[in-house]
């Protein structure tokens, strides 16, 4: 079988218009620090003539290798990550009249969404020569990197707020990767992590800080395009935003899908943020370019905990690319919506997750979803780590 290729071109910062090299280990743009992005040559590439090949491939994200960095077949890093279910909910009290579905990426390995980033980012630094990398994480991108460290043989550092559910400081460690533990949230534990790797070789795997992570959240994207071929793509997809990055890659997906012919219309992007952490619904509201950091942040559900985002601009671009809005839920709401998640539907929903849920009847209200709709629900992880933890919504 003939190996399928990279269509990689180059990376590039949408910032100041910088173009960098894409054959070397590099973090964020050398001119103005800001977020690069992987451009990909698809002159050449017929889009029914690809999408027809794709389907005949394994059900992984890997099957969309040629919008993906990994030079070669022997690059790629796997533990059978991708193409998770789309479960259709049907109508629910929230949102009559609009039909749900939830993309559930609860069983993906290391049970949440952060398996796509961290294969694909793991896979393209080993294969530019990295030895040694380190995250700062909310928990599951600690332990998606800490698993995937394991697959490719790298020496891994995880970052983690003191405060993160034990058993994801635990699944870190079982990888054989070093825990340190810092006071305060994801800002304390980067600026922590980025002092105490300061000369050490490591590689930086933060969100955005690093060009291929958004790669790997660009296939829930495609996925979510080629799930939904029959009926046609959902008028909404609701997202729970933390450091933003998934609707950062969905938005680029829905691009590239476009600049091949394949996409009719995009779905709007609908940004969920906790009341006690919202700052890329607030920049939203205020028409900001970018994000200010958040005073005082706290929630329950420790994904979203991300006072400020790092180039807040591009995810606000997807956003806004799409047509779409944000909205805020409370943390009773989200402590709820778990329950009924899993008791209505039998969806284990991580808090963070099931804030999509507790979103509907506000973005119902607002007119952001309509009456007669799809909408698509992001779970972006299991709820199984925090069954030992007790949510405290006050």
């Amino acid at each position: 079988m003939a190996e399928i290729r990279s269509r990689l071109r180059a990376l590039g910062c949408r910032a100041c218009g910088t173009e960098v090299d894409p054959s070397r280990p590099v973090g964020t743009c050398p001119a103005c620090g800001h977020a690069l992005l992987a451009s990909y040559d698809l002159d050449g590439l017929d889009g029914n003539e690809w999408l027809s090949a794709v389907g005949r491939r394994p059900p992984s994200l890997w099957r969309y290798r040629e919008l993906l960095p990994v030079q070669s077949d022997r690059g790629v890093v796997t533990l059978g990550e991708g193409f998770s279910p789309i479960l259709d909910l049907g109508v629910v009290p929230e949102a009559p009249g609009v039909r749900l579905l939830v993309k559930d990426d609860g069983g993906l390995p290391t049970g949440s969404f952060k398996a796509r980033g961290m294969a694909v980012a793991v896979a393209r630094a080993r294969e530019l020569g990295v030895r040694a990398a380190y995250v700062p994480s909310a928990g599951n991108a600690g332990v998606a990197l800490a698993a995937y460290g394991a697959r490719a043989g790298l020496s891994v550092r995880v970052y983690l707020p003191s405060r993160t559910p034990g058993p994801m400081k635990n699944a870190c460690r079982r990888y054989g990767a070093e825990v340190v533990a810092v006071d305060g949230t994801i800002r304390e534990a980067g600026e922590w992590a980025r002092r105490s790797e300061a000369g050490r070789g490591s590689f930086d795997m933060s969100t955005l800080r690093e060009p291929y992570r958004v790669e790997g959240k660009k296939t829930m994207g495609l996925e979510i395009f080629e799930q939904t071929r029959e009926e046609g793509l959902p008028e909404a997809i609701v997202y729970p935003t933390g450091g933003g990055t998934g609707l950062v890659g969905m938005y680029k997906a829905f691009q590239e899908l476009a600049t091949l012919g394949l996409l009719p219309r995009m779905p709007r992007l609908v940004a969920v943020q906790p009341e006690g952490c919202a700052p890329v619904v607030r920049a939203l509201r205020e028409g900001a370019s970018r994000t200010t950091p958040w005073e005082e942040p706290t929630t329950v559900a420790p994904g979203l905990l991300v006072p400020s985002p790092f180039s807040s601009e591009r995810v606000l671009e997807a956003v806004r690319g799409t047509g779409g809005t944000g909205t805020t839920v409370r943390d009773a709401e989200i402590v709820d919506a778990v329950s009924r998640l899993a008791q209505r539907h039998g969806v284990s929903a991580s808090p963070e997750g099931a804030a999509t849920y507790a979103a509907l009847r506000r973005l119902l209200e607002s007119g952001a979803i309509r009456d007669g709709e799809r909408v698509l629900l992001y779970n972006t992880g299991s709820g199984l780590p925090f069954l030992n933890e007790t949510p405290d919504p006050r």
